[in-house]
């Protein structure tokens, strides 16, 4: 019998090779940010459509009639109207859902503005209704027109057509599958391509286990949450990671990149989040920030790394930023995002944020922040430092800030997990055992031999605030004591052995006549 793990590894690597094979049909046409955007859409699309399947066969199940018979009667159709726009929040009519396209195809009456007319249907149907915000330009990076597709519309037909047949024999939502088949598409393409897209940092992407560590720390006893924000939300896995650990009742997010904006929107619903239980924005977190008025019970990010800012001096009358004394550096906006989330966060919320390292003891602005936010307000509850390139597109080694606004200790906890992982080709891994053992000391607060250690503040003071973790977790390793004589006489022996070997070679050349005595 096969272990849950083995099977959704195995399904898992079923779907990576289905999904490489139909980004080779599209390779040849345009770049893998671009056939990523296509091959997303339509596994979106397909979604949406069986969605709308399952529900209205529920409604209609007493019935004995097709959804197609049902639309055609005017009295069935409103009423079916008025179900799905509240229940799922928009339609897919029958003659658009992703199984007749499919028919047309093998039937050769398939055409590429068929696909077109249904995109646009299913966004017209969310018009005027509440989940409008939810799915206004949601496919708008899917360019069915595209020359990339081919010259002219027969072509593109076929292109696409080829697609969608090769994501139809994808298995859905069959109760045999152990993988989140979805979660897990997207997360792969979006992992390889930004891999292969050169994107920078992370800037779609959280490593799983990543992920893992932060929701079960901002979750940690805690089985209900009323709501979990992310101002930096890329693709949106982080805060679906927290709804992993913990009932949330409303995800909310912000991203800046308008392409990833729609992602993030169509994975909430692709996990089956209510249009209603999410609120993702787009726009630039620190200079426009949405949910200004809101407080939030659990926060999370992988905001980008050392970023650029405008550090506009009026950010000193902002109130996410006042009190301090001095704001980020424009060239650093680490602490600004800091700062930003700082003040989102509830009196009895958990935090956890991924950084550079530098954010432990770079000084100027960055110093003063860094002393207020543990000096005057107790916020910091730990630092974690992690292993070198864990990370799509950089090497550097991060670390984990967790602040709490209403802490119980007044120690910061210091754990150095940067030495546990399995080495990868092109990357390292945190394997189970590594993210069990830094979630384990997180709760326990235990100190461990070369592991962690629960400074005092006063110790963090004596440090001039700075927290490089090497000056609170001892982790040096005595070295073997070195014997002298041992050495002269290897290197005695090593001597004599260059000898003998240059006088073997001195004879070959001899004997070969390329070495003439003198």
């Amino acid at each position: 019998m096969m272990t849950v793990t083995e099977k959704q590894r195995q399904q898992q690597s079923e779907l990576h090779k289905r999904l490489w094979s139909i980004a080779n049909d599209l390779r040849g046409n345009m770049d893998a940010s671009e056939f990523r955007n296509y091959i997303l859409g339509l596994i979106f699309y397909r979604f949406l459509s069986e969605k709308t399947e399952d529900e209205v066969n529920s409604l209609l199940e007493e019935d004995g009639i097709s959804y197609k018979e049902a639309w055609e009667d005017e009295e069935y159709r409103e009423a079916l109207q008025d179900e799905l726009t509240t229940r799922i929040g928009y339609i897919v009519e029958p003659k658009y859902l992703f199984s007749r396209m499919i028919e047309e195809i093998e039937q050769g009456e398939f055409d590429i503005e068929k696909l077109s007319e249904a995109i646009s249907a299913v966004e017209a149907s969310t018009l005027g209704e509440a989940s409008e915000d939810d799915f206004t330009h949601l496919f708008d990076d899917m360019d069915l027109t595209s020359s990339r597709l081919g010259n002219n519309v027969s072509a593109r037909t076929k292109l696409i057509s080829k697609v969608m047949v090769n994501l139809s024999t994808l298995p859905f939502v069959h109760s045999d599958l152990e993988i989140d088949m979805l979660g897990d598409a997207y997360e792969y393409m979006i992992g390889q391509f930004a891999a292969t897209a050169g994107k920078k940092a992370g800037e779609f992407y959280t490593p799983q286990q990543v992920s893992k560590i932060l929701a079960e720390i901002v979750t940690t006893g805690k089985e209900n949450l009323r709501n979990v924000y992310d101002p930096t939300c890329g693709s949106g896995s982080l805060l679906l990671r927290v709804g992993k650990h913990a009932n949330v009742r409303h995800f909310y997010g912000q991203e800046y990149n308008s392409t990833t904006y729609n992602l993030a929107r169509m994975n909430m619903l692709l996990h089956d989040v209510n249009y209603k239980a999410f609120t993702i924005e787009n726009g630039d977190t620190l200079e426009e920030p949405a949910f200004m008025d809101m407080k939030f019970e659990a926060v999370v990010a992988n905001p980008p790394y050392s970023a650029k800012w405008s550090a506009d001096p009026s950010f000193n009358d902002d109130e996410r930023f006042s009190g301090y004394g001095k704001l980020a550096p424009k060239s650093k906006a680490d602490f600004a995002f800091v700062q930003h989330m700082v003040h989102y966060l509830d009196d009895n919320g958990t935090m956890a944020v991924v950084l550079p390292h530098g954010v432990l003891f770079r000084g100027a602005g960055e110093g003063t922040i860094r002393k207020y936010l543990i000096e005057q307000k107790n916020y910091l509850d730990a630092v974690i430092g992690l292993p070198a390139n864990i990370f799509f597109g950089t090497s550097i080694p991060t670390t984990i800030l967790v602040f709490k606004k209403s802490r119980e200790t007044d120690d910061v906890l210091f754990i150095d997990a940067s030495s546990s992982f399995e080495k990868g080709k092109n990357q390292n891994h945190l394997r189970d055992e590594d993210v069990e053992k830094v979630l384990e000391t997180y709760r326990t607060r235990e100190t461990v031999d070369k592991y962690s250690y629960a400074a005092t503040l006063e110790e963090i003071e004596e440090n001039d605030y700075n927290l490089n973790i090497p000056r609170y977790v001892d982790t040096f390793e005595e070295e073997e004591p070195v014997d002298l004589e041992q050495v002269q006489k290897d290197i005695k022996a090593i001597d004599a052995e260059i000898e003998t070997l240059e006088a073997e070679i001195d004879g070959y050349l001899k004997e070969l006549g390329v070495l003439y005595d003198e």
